[in-house]
């Protein structure tokens, strides 16, 4: 398996449990749950409430890597930023939803849908939109129109979704993300900002007979981990990693 963190400036790979019911949010719950994810990982020891009633359990950042874990009254989740590899963020996932269901009063039938996210961060100082059109191209209708004299990219952030069973539960989305503005362009100063690019794995409803969470969870990061390696790491990656480093 190759190392994600080689193809990109930063890599985080993220788990997002959306319910169906509100969570408890009482004391005694949340501080268990959070108790017993510490126990695990003791460098997560940074615990704090953000707005929208999000509490938030994490490892300090000053190294760039770290982990995180998230209770909101209807979702749970994880991440890591970072990690030595994908695997070790998958243990880390799987164990919080090993916890969840005790901890959190978590039935199995109350699953809206569970995701898993890569994101890969590409430090860049150019017009991120040009760049991804360099890289991606365009498709054959709007390539004429880039030829428009005195034209320039101001936006482009190509996204595909897709059903990956015939009754759409399981299905995943790439999409990118730009931080040019037309101010960018105009002035020709162009800070130094991240390109991100993202894969989420999601699957929809309730688990089935004896599916765990953890299971759930497992098969998401195999389907992932073909898409990364099968699809992403030379069709995307690779090749933004390449023209970012000869610009």
């Amino acid at each position: 398996m190759p190392r994600y963190n080689t193809f990109s400036d930063d890599l985080y790979i993220n788990m997002h449990l959306n319910t169906e019911m509100d969570l408890p949010q009482n004391r005694e719950s949340v501080l268990h749950y959070f108790e017993q994810v510490r126990r695990r990982y003791p460098g997560m020891r940074n615990f704090y409430n953000r707005e929208r009633q999000e509490l938030v359990l994490e490892e300090d950042k000053d190294s760039g890597s770290y982990r995180w874990a998230s209770v909101e009254p209807r979702r749970v989740c994880s991440g890591y930023v970072n990690p030595p590899s994908a695997d070790e963020a998958v243990r880390q996932h799987v164990h919080v939803l090993e916890l969840a269901p005790c901890a959190l009063s978590l039935s199995p039938l109350d699953c809206e849908s569970l995701n898993m996210m890569y994101g890969f961060d590409y430090t860049y100082r150019g017009n991120h939109s040009q760049l991804l059109v360099d890289v991606l191209g365009l498709i054959p209708p709007f390539e004429r129109m880039a030829q428009i004299p005195g034209a320039s990219m101001l936006s482009y952030e190509p996204a595909i979704q897709m059903a990956l069973d015939e009754e759409c539960r399981y299905q995943c989305r790439i999409s990118f993300e730009t931080r040019t503005s037309a101010y960018h362009v105009r002035t020709g100063d162009f800070p130094e900002d991240q390109l991100s690019v993202y894969l989420t794995v999601r699957r929809y409803g309730s688990l089935e007979g004896s599916e765990t969470y953890a299971d759930a969870m497992t098969e998401l990061a195999r389907v992932s981990r073909e898409i990364v390696e099968g699809y992403m790491v030379d069709g995307i990656l690779r090749p933004l990693q390449e023209a970012i480093a000869i610009s």
